[in-house]
């Protein structure tokens, strides 16, 4: 069982480690996320991705350097950068359309969509799937932002985690890691975290 304070003892930086405590406990053995590993594994991935709780929607607020180094795909040019810099909204809508079930630019749910929860769920077809797996209903696409609440946070998690069996994987920091990331950003904080967990569970 988590507690407020071993929870903070894994993720120092958690500003309100007692918003997460009881749905941590009551969520994770629904999921199977039962033995020390796993849950260790699990706050490894998610406190990294989530700057330990602290973000749980994509910042997406680049300045035209920024969108040229980040994403010089959708910006190839300083002059179209400079009309999207620091416009969230229009940024998220042009980098995130036609992909991953969204709709063209003009819809905006690039923005709608955008990555949530303690491992970002990003676009229309991840927020329907996961919606489906958890609720065997539409609600988080019909309401995207009940993603930034702990619970369904946590839920959305769970549901990545579910799907790419990373259970499987709990002892190893880096393969989990390389799942959730696509590379190893962050590796060695993820093993601090999952080090701190083992300790503290």
């Amino acid at each position: 069982m988590l507690t407020t304070e071993s929870l903070l003892n894994i993720l120092p930086r958690c500003k309100e480690p007692f918003l997460w405590v009881d749905a941590l406990n009551e969520e994770l053995p629904k999921y199977d996320i039962t033995a020390i590993d796993q849950i260790a594994s699990f706050l490894s991935q998610t406190g990294h991705e989530s700057a330990h709780f602290n973000v749980l929607s994509e910042n997406l607020n680049y300045s035209k350097d920024g969108l040229l180094k980040t994403f010089s795909k959708y910006f190839p040019t300083p002059e179209l950068a400079e009309k999207y810099a620091r416009k969230p909204e229009k940024i998220a809508s042009r980098v995130y359309a036609n992909r991953m079930g969204n709709g063209p630019e003009e819809l905006g749910e690039g923005w709608k969509y955008r990555g949530r929860g303690l491992i970002q769920c990003t676009g229309f077809r991840n927020y329907s799937a996961c919606s489906q797996f958890l609720f065997q209903d539409d609600r988080l696409v019909r309401e995207p932002e009940l993603l930034v609440e702990p619970r369904y946070a946590i839920l959305s998690a769970c549901w990545f985690w579910t799907a790419n069996n990373l259970n499987d994987y709990a002892d190893d920091v880096k393969k989990t890691t390389k799942i959730v990331n696509g590379g190893y950003h962050g590796l060695e904080d993820r093993q601090a975290i999952y080090d701190r967990a083992m300790s503290n569970l």
